[in-house]
């Protein structure tokens, strides 16, 4: 009768080993065998008639080791199941194993064993003891001046001066790559697009004022755009900024539209276009709704400043051991790709830092109780649907129309988007529990400010 027994062989680190007799085994490669000689299709022999004798002289030393191995691995997830043993990845066979001494034509005692790493208990750090900066992030007056200048423009309406009088005028402009003789190239870059004059770098935009449609001029892109404009306008017209000929590069640019948006006006027109369903009256009220609206953007992006904060004080105030020299061995021989043993020390750290944050992860899950259910993933589905289609506002719409929920079904039918939502929704809710927890430290920050932070931050 097969035996298995366990001893630790280092931190969180056990070996356990499966002992098998010939009993354990042979009853069942007796009747692999006779179902293989049922199924075989051997030239010369009818199927179902092959003999014994010659499947277990062409088969047999396969079908032995695979029954003596599916004994072993049964064995041993018994024998973790009945012992509760919580264990990383999965466990690793050791070089001692009797693999190399299966034969079928003499059946003996064989012993398996393997190397496992245990999970250790943890003690989640204690949130109610941080004390996190929370950042409130400043309205000034000059968001609310672009914001509105935005939306002007956005709701404007596009007409068609005769000149070129304005940064803000349009240019649909069709690109012409020239050779070094000023020629078109016949094979050079040729498309067509639309850009603001004021794209265009300050030294050049004098010389398109006055220009109308049908004008053509030149330019080196290098000397027409700055750098951020630059980099878009070469990817536009598919260069690669990272070229350091491709700023050189001259074109013929024709003009063949001349456009101006012409701002919407502060009327109740733009503001029920903004904010329907609000009773706005005077610009004044539409600054204060429009103020409302930017603090909830910037209050999500503190959250998530917020958020980054739990999840540091989490990682540094948890403390939780590993057994380590498995891990890095399981590295090495248990993952898709095999690693060095220089590679699994140096990736260690990151992968360390991962699993510990899948065990804080977990045990906060367990300690708040936290599930993920099924009108969750519906709701988090139909979110997803109107935020593709530019519209949050959801209470404003008729969410159970038919084309929705057959979207939603459909969605709830593609496991990739149930994974990866239920770790999304999973992961909102730990933070939402997080987060009423920890004590706030508020500071009163600027935009500008928060966003040099955040860059020092990721730097």
């Amino acid at each position: 009768m097969a035996t298995v027994t366990r001893e630790n062989i280092g931190q969180l680190n056990d070996k356990i080993t499966v002992k098998l007799s010939k009993e354990d085994y042979l009853p069942s490669f007796e009747k692999a065998l006779k179902n293989y000689s049922k199924q075989a299709n051997i030239p010369g022999f009818r199927k179902g008639m092959v003999p014994a004798g010659l499947i277990r002289k062409m088969h047999g030393q396969s079908v032995f080791a695979d029954e003596v191995l599916r004994t072993v691995e049964k064995q041993l997830s018994n024998f973790m199941v009945n012992e509760k043993l919580e264990i990383f990845a999965q466990p690793l066979p050791l070089p001692e194993n009797d693999s190399a001494k299966l034969d079928h034509m003499a059946p003996s005692e064989y012993s398996f064993a393997f190397e496992v790493g245990l999970k250790p208990e943890i003690k989640v750090a204690d949130l109610k003891a941080a004390k996190l900066p929370y950042y409130k992030i400043t309205v000034s007056e000059e968001m609310l001046d672009e914001e509105t200048n935005r939306l002007q423009l956005r709701n404007g309406n596009m007409t068609e001066p005769e000149l070129v009088d304005n940064e803000e005028n349009v240019l649909n402009l069709s690109f012409q790559e020239l050779d070094e003789n000023g020629a078109v190239k016949e094979d050079g870059v040729k498309k067509d697009n639309s850009v603001l004059v004021k794209y265009f770098a300050p030294a050049f935009r004098s010389q398109l004022m006055g220009k109308k449609k049908d004008d053509v001029f030149q330019l080196t892109l290098g000397d027409a755009f700055e750098e951020k404009e630059r980099e878009w306008i070469l990817s536009d017209l598919g260069l690669a900024k990272e070229d350091p000929a491709a700023s050189g590069k001259k074109f013929q640019a024709t003009i063949t539209k001349v456009g101006l948006v012409e701002k919407a006006p502060l009327d109740e027109n733009l503001f029920k276009a903004i904010f329907p369903g609000k009773e706005i009256a005077d610009e004044a009220g539409f600054r204060a709704a429009l103020k409302e609206d930017i603090e909830l953007q910037l209050d999500n992006q503190s959250r998530n400043q917020l958020y980054d904060s739990i999840y540091h004080y989490l990682i540094d105030q948890t403390q939780i051991e590993f057994p380590e020299s498995f891990l890095k061995r399981w590295m090495q021989q248990g993952g898709e790709q095999p690693k060095t043993a220089e590679q699994a020390e140096q990736e260690y750290p990151s992968f360390a830092n991962s699993l510990k944050w899948t065990l804080i992860v977990d045990q906060l899950v367990k300690d708040n109780q936290i599930e993920v259910n099924q009108d969750d993933l519906r709701g988090f589905a139909k979110a997803q649907l109107f935020s593709y289609m530019g519209n949050m506002n959801m209470g404003q719409l008729d969410i159970e129309q038919p084309w929705v929920n057959d979207y939603v079904e459909r969605m709830m039918k593609d496991r990739k988007f149930v994974e990866d939502s239920y770790h999304r929704i999973q992961t909102d809710k730990i933070f939402n529990v997080a987060e009423n927890l920890v004590s706030r430290d508020e500071k009163v920050i600027s935009l500008e400010d928060f966003q040099k932070m955040q860059a020092e931050h990721h730097h």
